[in-house]
């Protein structure tokens, strides 16, 4: 069984995104059919998860940035009082 490194992965993978079809692709690269639906699945699996995860990142920086602004406001309030 030949071992296929992530990079060559990734460009099969971009090339079925251009619009390049498996099986054309498949003959041109000496890979099963099966194996690039398979690489295509996981990367798909994976760009999913990292928008999940960038959605959450940006939830999380919109809080901490109101937090701050927040307490920029009390810390000018408390401030004049003094």
């Amino acid at each position: 069984m030949r071992k296929y490194d992530e990079e060559f992965k990734r460009e099969a993978v971009q090339k079925i995104h251009d619009g390049q079809s498996v099986a054309s692709l498949s003959r041109e690269l000496g890979v099963a059919e099966s194996l690039l639906h398979k690489w295509k699945h996981q990367v798909m699996a994976e760009s999913s998860a990292a928008e999940q995860e960038v959605v959450a990142l940006r939830r999380k920086l919109r809080e901490v940035e109101m937090e701050r602004d927040i307490l920029k406001k009390a810390a000018l309030i408390f401030g004049r009082s003094g």
